[in-house]
């Protein structure tokens, strides 16, 4: 179960990511190590950019940062022609310090602080996503003390409930980013803020959700946004000219994951598009997607040495590895699934069924429950796949434990992107 393009094995019959031998990753760069294979990332920024490229009202592919958000991250996103989707001053200033170019960032947030909003409008961000109508005022005003026009979108919530995980569900009307569009307040906020001097309202955004594997969702969010754009030219006389359809597009964790081509899923939506335009007798926006998870998530994994083994006999076996949810919380927040392997014999029968669990002072401090792998034994080098979304993003110093390092690899070759942290760096800010 490799699940992922990245992976291989190689004639001593280790587990390989973009063509470099995982064992050796280890001994070279210790545990836990996230490793991301370059090839396959650039690959997945092409996907989603080839088909905005031929779209006729033309496009813009921005990076999630949230999904894993570093230097090289915003290099290469900045390389590949796209954008960047950042949604703090932390994941701005991370774009700034490579010089990524400012007027293709989308700033997102639900809460964004005055200072925040200061910094993005100051520093010249081309779009700042608003989240209420609150919001556009607050913008409206900074803007006006910076003698600027500050281009923006509204989020709305287009009342639809994707088939994922309640807590990365997005689009439905109960929760709490965007204007609710049913009940008309969107529509209000938008008739208010055509007051405005200071903001220039160009486009909608929506966000239904994440690891979603099917694509009528996209193409229903397609139709009902274009619908409403259609409503505020005819009776507001605001003719937006930029649509932002979100992220949100699923990957394999598992066998039993079955998402399609990235090509597919973005393909259904500009035809929805384009059918929506023609419906309402609209213009073809340009068209933003925000994809982030599928073009990291399954081009990382995590390497991990084991440690103790418990055999409660006619109960559990537990595997513990020598990190866990401080690297990798995502399975004590909503139970996340995962594949995992033993970098040394990958394809091995597993036969074995255990919980692989982390060396923190939690007992739900678990990565995978039930897993099946080979025997395993102290010392082997234990493969989590698909983890190159929202691990390190998410990670922590709980227990006061180091956050591991991220290794790239290019063809083969490996590189160190973001260093491996050490104690005298937990204390750094202890007085």
């Amino acid at each position: 179960m490799l699940l992922s393009k990245s992976l291989g094995v190689n004639k001593e019959g280790n587990l390989t990511i973009g063509g470099a031998d995982t064992v050796a990753l280890a001994k070279s760069f210790g545990t836990p190590l996230y490793v991301f294979d370059e090839g396959l990332i650039v690959e997945n920024m092409r996907a989603y950019k080839d088909v905005l490229d031929s779209y006729e009202g033309g496009g813009l592919a921005c990076y999630a940062s949230k999904a894993f958000s570093c230097k090289e991250m915003a290099r290469l996103a900045m390389r590949e022609g796209m954008g960047l989707d950042v949604v703090s001053g932390g994941e701005l200033y991370t774009a700034k310090s490579v010089d990524f170019p400012l007027f293709d960032i989308c700033y997102h947030g639900n809460n964004k602080s005055i200072s925040e909003l200061e910094e993005a409008v100051d520093l010249g961000v081309g779009r700042i996503i608003a989240d209420s109508a609150e919001e556009l005022k607050i913008i409206n005003g900074i803007a006006a003390r910076y003698n600027k026009k500050q281009k923006v979108f509204l989020r709305i919530t287009p009342g639809i409930e994707a088939h994922t995980h309640e807590f990365i569900q997005t689009g439905q009307e109960d929760s709490k980013f965007g204007v609710t569009l049913s009940d008309g307040s969107a529509y209000k906020a938008l008739g208010e803020a055509l007051k405005y001097d200071n903001i220039e309202i160009i486009g909608l955004h929506c966000h239904i959700g994440s690891q979603i594997f099917e694509t009528e969702p996209f193409e229903r969010a397609a139709e009902i946004m274009i619908e409403f754009m259609a409503k505020l030219a005819n009776e507001l006389g605001l003719r937006l000219s930029e649509l932002d359809l979100g992220g949100g597009f699923g990957i394999k964790y598992i066998e039993s994951d079955k998402p399609l081509p990235y090509k597919t899923y973005m393909q259904k939506t500009v035809d929805a598009i384009k059918a929506a335009c023609e419906k309402f007798d609209f213009p073809k926006p340009f068209l933003l997607v925000e994809p982030g998870r599928s073009i990291v998530g399954a081009a990382g994994i995590t390497l991990y040495e084991v440690g103790a083994i418990k055999n409660i006999e006619g109960i559990r076996k537990y595997v513990s590895i020598d990190g866990g949810m401080g690297d990798n919380p995502r399975y004590i927040m909503y139970q996340a699934d995962y594949t995992a392997l033993l970098a040394h014999k990958p394809y091995d029968d597993a036969d074995d069924t255990v919980t692989i669990c982390g060396k923190c002072c939690e007992s739900g401090d678990i990565i995978i429950k039930d897993a099946k792998i080979p025997v395993a034994k102290r010392g082997d080098i234990l493969a989590v796949l698909s983890t190159g979304a929202y691990n390190y993003s998410m990670a922590s110093n709980y227990n006061r434990l180091p956050r591991p390092a991220a290794v790239m690899v290019r063809d083969g070759v490996p590189r160190v992107i973001i260093k491996r942290e050490t104690y005298s760096d937990i204390v750094r800010n202890d007085i």
